[in-house]
């Protein structure tokens, strides 16, 4: 099979690309910098011809998430990236987008990701939209955005995180596969309080920081509970625990 990868060089993509390619699928790999812009619509016709299925994994820059920026993000490139798989008879469209997306509205962020799921499901052509929950790549943003005055003040409800890695294997499998129509979840294998999985994460990281456990805390500005940031009962779970994923050194980054 030949597949397109949107966002390909991302953390995410990346691994998708060696994923199919170790099972022996043609895949092309476009970003900005190999010419495919899913934005402006740049190198798409190009990239997408004789394509059997593209997986779109892409995202717009942190620097980028101001609420018109990010919509207009996923706007265009969905809207661009549909006109071209339909010019070039793609019979399948993967997307991943994150759990909890329909709960977090109050977000701007996560109002652009509705937008782009709903595109995709009016766009006609066949797709999965895999919604993952956050991952352990995100938990540092996460800590700093509960710190105040030099204390962790840190909501109580849980949380699911993932590995990129088992978001990867996630997407690989639901791209050679067929199309569902519907949204299909990945999680990590454990749910944690947001406000433990803090306290592990600055325990191995040795950052000595009071972590001051509030319930009731936003989540990047949107309202969420226990179940907002997990799967539901027939997810796909990952294997990856957090706890081990960040003891090892190449995952810990500089404070």
């Amino acid at each position: 099979m030949k597949f397109t990868v949107i966002g390909g060089t991302g953390l995410i993509g990346s691994k998708v690309v060696n994923g199919l390619r170790a099972l022996g699928h043609e895949v092309l790999a476009a970003s900005p910098k190999s010419g495919v812009n899913a934005v402006t619509g740049e190198g798409l016709d190009t990239a997408l011809k004789g394509v059997d299925v593209v997986i779109d994994v892409s995202n717009s820059p942190p620097s980028e998430w101001q609420d018109d920026k990010v919509l207009n993000f996923f706007k265009k490139s969905g809207e661009n990236l549909f006109e071209a798989e339909k010019k070039a008879a793609v019979k399948y469209h993967v997307a991943l987008s994150v759990v909890g997306t329909d709960k977090l509205l109050e977000s701007g962020y996560f109002r652009a990701k509705q937008a782009q799921e709903d595109i995709i499901k009016k766009s006609g052509v066949p797709y999965t939209i895999v919604q993952a929950t956050q991952f352990f790549e995100f938990v540092d943003s996460i800590y700093k955005s509960y710190v105040k005055d030099d204390k962790v003040v840190a909501p109580t409800a849980f949380i699911q995180p993932i590995s990129s890695d088992d978001v990867a294997k996630a997407v690989v499998e639901i791209a050679v596969g067929k199309p569902t129509n519907s949204i299909v979840e990945v999680g990590g294998p454990e749910k944690i309080k947001t406000d433990d999985l803090i306290r592990q994460y600055l325990s191995v990281l040795k950052i000595q920081k009071e972590v001051v456990s509030t319930p009731g805390l936003k989540y990047f500005g949107a309202t969420f509970n226990d179940d907002t940031l997990c799967t539901k009962d027939g997810a796909k779970l990952g294997s990856d625990k957090f706890i081990n994923w960040i003891s090892k050194p190449e995952n810990q980054k500089s404070n």
